[in-house]
């Protein structure tokens, strides 16, 4: 993953680190496994519902 897969506009979002393999985290709102380890502690979102988020709070203009 290149620093450009990651140049929508997110405002203030800090990312857990990727998993090396399973236990993966629930996705908060489809529950859907993510990328993340079953350990983070916070909001994690499965990269279709992360996606969405991004086109969702984007920066337009």
């Amino acid at each position: 993953m290149s620093d450009t897969d990651n140049d929508y506009c997110l405002i203030d979002v800090t990312r857990p680190p990727r998993a090396d393999g399973p236990p993966y985290a629930a996705c908060v709102l489809c529950q859907k496994p993510t990328e993340y380890p079953e350990s983070y502690k916070g909001i994690t979102l499965c990269p279709v519902c992360e996606w969405r988020e991004a086109e969702r709070t984007s920066c337009s203009g």
